[in-house]
């Protein structure tokens, strides 16, 4: 998920800082930015809301 990546850092935050936000852990926030985990439903949701774009924005299947 190269766009997380991208709103992370256009936010100024580390992967630590957004997992406090999201309640997850830096490295689960690690392991989908480099594709090696994959997101469930809620928490695509959650990350959503929280950078305010779609999903299709999200995943990157859409500009």
């Amino acid at each position: 998920m190269e766009r997380l990546k991208e709103l992370r850092e256009e936010k100024e935050l580390s992967q630590e800082k957004l997992g406090k936000q999201l309640g997850l852990n830096s490295r689960t926030i690690s392991q989908y930015e480099t594709g090696r985990r994959e997101p469930d439903i809620a928490t695509i949701k959650r990350l959503c809301k929280f950078f305010d774009v779609t999903a299709g924005y999200l995943l990157g299947m859409e500009d």
